[in-house]
């Protein structure tokens, strides 16, 4: 199981809107970078993604975000769930989409590439039953009918269950911390960022 939210870059959406928590603690929490969570605040990084509380999901308590909002030091800690997923056996055959709601899959896809950036695009066939070249041309906004494509919700759509989706997710994320590992190892903290910055402005002149 993960160590991390379900949704990691909507749950540190949630804390940089909610918490006064540092963007370090926030970083740690759900397995992002300092810098990322900064473009969070400044609106540079996750546009359009709806926040998740993580105490309403059972995630974390609420005396633990008050806890570490006094102290810069503690680090969060994902709380046992109350609850557990069902296990949802994944499918092999592509997902069979009735004529009716066909026309609907553009708008989930794109909803999913906006929000869900993680899943990978076998996940998506998987999921909603598409193919990798309409993937491929929605994110390029090379799709016929890219003008009226608008992010709308799979679930919402009836394109998928909300089970389904946080399976998807689940499993994205437990393959995210080897690349998050790797990512931060070619990465400065904020601190170093910071610092460069300032040794350029004050060095001496050649």
């Amino acid at each position: 199981m993960s160590d991390k939210p379900l949704m990691p870059k909507a749950t540190a959406v949630w804390l940089v809107d909610n918490t006064s928590l540092s963007f370090e603690q926030i970083a740690d929490f759900c397995g992002m970078h300092p810098l990322e969570v900064k473009g969070i605040a400044d609106e540079d990084v996750a546009k359009g993604i709806k926040g998740s509380d993580p105490i309403s999901t059972g995630q974390l308590t609420r005396e633990q975000i008050e806890d570490a909002e006094k102290n810069p030091n503690i680090r969060l800690k994902l709380a046992q769930l109350k609850y557990k997923l069902p296990h949802v056996k994944p499918k092999k055959n592509p997902r069979y989409t009735p004529v009716s709601k066909r026309q609907d899959k553009p708008d989930a896809i794109y909803w999913i590439l906006r929000n869900h950036p993680e899943l990978t695009d076998a996940d998506l066939i998987k999921l909603i039953g598409t193919t990798k070249a309409t993937i491929a041309k929605i994110r390029d906004r090379g799709h016929w009918n890219s003008q009226n494509i608008k992010a709308v919700d799979p679930v919402t759509l009836g394109l998928c269950t909300q089970i389904e989706l946080d399976f998807a997710v689940t499993r994205a994320a437990n393959r995210k911390p080897r690349q998050v590992r790797k990512t931060a190892e070619g990465l400065k903290t904020l601190e170093e960022t910071t610092a460069s910055g300032s040794d350029v402005e004050s060095g001496d002149d050649a």
